[in-house]
């Protein structure tokens, strides 16, 4: 019988398995604090209107001239908000859609003005209660230009009887920020590469088809984590293009969707044993986890196209279109959470009493769900409550103060994936062991594809389970006949 590539998991105490989750906690701390003390992630540059309006033109509706600060490679985006303010204590909650005509000229190194764009009745909705919301002019993904001038007017708020005051906001990515964000996507990228080789190099004795099945989805998930990591990153400093920023998007939802897919098939494949059909035990979760990834893709996409032909898309002037997309995509979601728990209560049910399935299954168990929390505290602080609603589709958020977000979600998934491989990676002795398999002192505990030889003496084994007693008893009992 061939033999399985141990897991470094199973050789571990109490206390090193408490010390694992202290060094994940800590790596993680750490990336958090360099990102509160990092630099913040958007520059503004806040205008008021009546400056920018000729003479006896109303500051309701312009037109407004606007002129954007200089920018380079390292602004990544630009955005343009106009914030209205109400000049009334006492006003009452109001909505009021309007109208938007936007011209759109980039200023060339040399000096020289091209016209980009000319956007006439956009549709626009004013909403005021305490203070009125933030409504996004236009929004460029990539900048081809060294400034850009605007010519801005608004029709249907003559007739709004509360005195509005309009301020203009130019928001770019901090120049600053954009260095650190070069420097740790590239510490990150060395380290998942080293960790990568590491686990590599630890299962290179063993034959493919001895590993186990986290093994095998570790042996995947650790390039992805290198793409989610994104190498080509500095690409979109040095070629004003679209694709760079779409390909990044692209690496993340295929190793985001990947995860969840390997959440499904460990929790389901610990409790199977021998052959896995494709038909009955992959096609399933591919189809929820593919459903997700091409909703997500499709969300990107479909931003992206439609703000490279109308830089004053908003997605949620289609609502039509995207309470659809929305829709679809949190159904899809429900039913994944519904399965994944499915199969977490049915492999807790059936591995409670075999040690060591029951051992992977609590780590795995435990290390997500610290990660899942923080994921969720970090989505809140973020977003706030109105997560799915005003940010289901990426735009820009003023929660974002600091490069502490950006760090944090990207030091939690490199650490997690981190810990996973430290614990799935065969430990020092685990080729010795695996030659010691003539020894009759030495057995296999299960039948399985995932089972590992350990120890000789059956009574230093902390084994409660049936089939290992069952193990002991017949050894006992040819060593009497002998």
């Amino acid at each position: 019988m061939e033999l399985l590539a141990p897991m470094r998991l199973y050789t571990l105490s109490k206390r090193h398995f408490v010390l694992v989750f202290v060094v994940f906690l800590m790596c993680f701390g750490l990336t958090v604090f360099v990102g509160v003390a990092g630099p913040k992630i958007i520059a503004e540059q806040e205008h008021n209107g009546d400056h920018f309006v000729g003479k006896n033109v109303s500051g309701k509706t312009g037109p407004f001239n606007l002129v954007s600060p200089p920018l380079n490679t390292y602004n990544q985006q630009l955005w343009l908000t106009c914030v209205m303010q109400a000049g009334h204590n006492n006003m009452r909650d109001f909505k009021q859609p309007f109208e938007i005509n936007v011209d759109l000229k980039g200023v060339m190194q040399d000096a020289s003005v091209m016209h980009i764009k000319n956007v006439q009745q956009k549709s626009r909705t004013l909403h005021c209660a305490a203070k009125c919301d933030e409504i996004i002019v236009l929004h460029l993904g990539y900048l081809n230009y060294t400034q850009y001038k605007v010519a801005f007017s608004l029709k249907g708020l003559e007739n709004v009887s509360y005195d509005i005051k309009v301020t203009f906001v130019w928001k770019t990515y901090n120049t600053t920020f954009s260095q650190v964000e070069i420097w740790f996507r590239f510490v990150f990228v060395v380290l998942t590469f080293m960790v990568t080789c590491m686990f590599a190099h630890s299962l290179r004795k063993f034959s493919m088809r001895d590993w186990g099945i986290e093994q095998k989805w570790m042996s995947i998930l650790l390039p992805l984590l290198l793409l989610y990591n994104d190498p080509f990153f500095p690409l979109s400093f040095l070629v004003n293009s679209w694709f760079p920023g779409t390909l990044d998007a692209f690496f993340q939802a295929l190793f985001l969707c990947a995860l969840l897919l390997f959440w499904l098939c460990v929790y389901h494949g610990i409790r199977v044993q021998g052959e896995r059909k494709f038909l009955t035990f992959y096609l399933p979760k591919l189809i929820i986890v593919g459903l997700l990834w091409l909703s997500a893709v499709m969300l990107g996409i479909w931003q992206t196209v439609n703000e490279l032909q109308d830089p004053t898309y908003l997605y949620k002037v289609d609502i039509a279109n995207f309470q659809g997309m929305k829709m679809f995509f949190l159904i899809v979601v429900a039913l994944y959470i519904l399965y994944l728990i499915f199969l977490i209560v049915r492999a807790c049910s059936e591995l409670k009493n075999m040690p060591y399935s029951d051992l992977r299954l609590k780590f795995l168990t435990a290390l997500t769900f610290v990660v899942l929390v923080i994921s969720m505290v970090i989505l809140y602080l973020r977003f706030g409550a109105k997560a799915l609603q005003d940010n289901f589709v990426a735009e820009l958020s003023t929660h974002y103060q600091n490069s502490a977000e950006f760090l944090s979600f990207y030091g939690l998934l490199n650490f997690y994936l981190y810990t996973l491989a430290f614990v799935y990676s065969p430990s020092k002795n685990a080729l010795y062991d695996s030659q010691l398999k003539d020894n009759p002192a030495f057995s296999m505990l299960n039948d399985s594809d995932d089972e590992v030889i350990y120890g000789s003496d059956y009574e230093d084994m902390p084994l409660q389970n049936g089939r290992a007693n069952k193990v002991t008893t017949k050894y006992q009992d040819d060593s009497d006949s002998d």
